[in-house]
């Protein structure tokens, strides 16, 4: 009988103690008063051409796909929330060579941002001044059918980066 008694003490502690660990999704963190969120063009400080606007465009679109807030694209009264972002570097640098042309044969592409999301007080609800984010492309070996890979490879970096954002965002981390 004490045997019994003890086994099923253990089973109920470990049925009541949780791991900590919870479901992707459910763990939204924003207040309860937040419904719209100002999402304006990402300020850009580097010499890259219309990254903030590809960078803005993914967030926008992850936001209105996975959310239920309502996004505006300027910031006004009417937001409870304004999220801001900062394109702080941006570099291509080869990440292979070719070895009969000695040209690059892959190119890495690093893109640092810093953002927050802030209420109508100004308060801070998220933020993280140090994303970086990556993506690799192959260069085209033949000229005549060369085709920029560059474009489609920031498009992928946008895209991750817009889901980590988000999630970021709704579960608080």
């Amino acid at each position: 009988m004490k045997n019994w008694l003890g086994g099923w003490a253990v089973a109920v502690c470990i049925c009541f103690t949780g791991c900590g660990y919870h479901t992707a999704g459910h763990g939204v963190q924003l207040p309860d008063n937040v419904r719209t969120i100002a999402i304006p063009a990402f300020v850009n400080d580097t010499q890259t051409y219309k990254i903030e606007q590809m960078l803005t465009a993914a967030v926008v679109r992850e936001m209105v796909a996975r959310t239920h807030y309502q996004v505006l694209n300027v910031p006004n009264q009417a937001a409870d929330a304004t999220l801001s972002g900062t394109v702080v570097s941006s570099y291509a640098s080869p990440l292979t060579y070719d070895s009969q042309t000695g040209r690059a044969a892959s190119v890495l592409v690093v893109v640092g941002m810093r953002v927050s999301l802030t209420d109508k007080q100004g308060k801070v609800l998220y933020q993280n001044p140090s994303y970086v984010f990556r993506e690799q492309y192959q260069v085209s070996r033949e000229l005549s059918s060369f085709f920029e890979e560059d474009s489609p490879a920031m498009q992928r970096l946008s895209r991750e980066f817009a889901r980590t954002l988000v999630s970021n965002i709704l579960e608080g981390f």
